[in-house]
């Protein structure tokens, strides 16, 4: 959901984030655009299972920073600061905690699900500025269809069914995940 048509510099979407009305609520900024995140339970029951099965595989091996809902900025990119649902930094590339505002950075894995009001085009959008950007892999979470789309900054994709499973690649070597365990919510 797009907040306002005009074009706002990260400057400026850092004041509208200051803006006491905007605590509770997510937005990224998308070429300029502010755009509100609109989350459900479903939404974040599967970033969850992301999550929980990345840092249990990351912190206790030391890899790196597994992440939800972190804004990031690429330094020079007055207009975009986005924010993947779940993120994984590889522990050579860690700064010192952000404590306000956007990350300096971009991860190395982006993991976006699919809310209700995303389009695949859309999310397929977010995935090539995050490639193009420094970002080396990442994973666009279908709830509808129930499958995972992994790209690779080399241009590479794959699509993962509920019988397939999911792998770190060079980003995570070692790190598997079933594709069921993503979607896994507990109905």
């Amino acid at each position: 959901m797009v907040v306002e048509k005009k074009l706002y510099t990260v400057d400026e979407f850092e004041d509208f984030l200051a803006l006491p009305e905007n605590d509770d609520r997510l937005f990224e900024l998308i070429e300029g655009e502010i755009v509100e995140k609109l989350p459900t339970e479903e939404h974040g029951l599967i970033a969850g299972n992301f999550y929980a099965a990345l840092r249990d595989f990351a912190k206790p091996r030391k890899l790196g920073r597994v992440v939800i809902e972190v804004r990031y900025r690429k330094q020079g990119d007055d207009y975009n600061a986005r924010q993947p649902d779940v993120s994984f930094t590889r522990a050579e590339r860690l700064l010192p905690v952000v404590k306000q505002g956007a990350v300096p950075q971009l991860p190395d894995l982006a993991i976006e699900v699919q809310s209700p009001d995303d389009s695949i085009k859309r999310m397929r959008a977010k995935a090539d500025y995050l490639l193009a950007n420094g970002v080396s892999m990442v994973c666009l979470a279908y709830t509808k269809k129930r499958l995972v789309e992994v790209r690779h900054a080399n241009g590479d994709a794959d699509i993962l069914t509920i019988e397939d499973t999911l792998d770190g690649g060079d980003v995570l070597p070692g790190f598997k995940m079933a594709v069921t365990a993503i979607f896994d919510i507990w109905e």
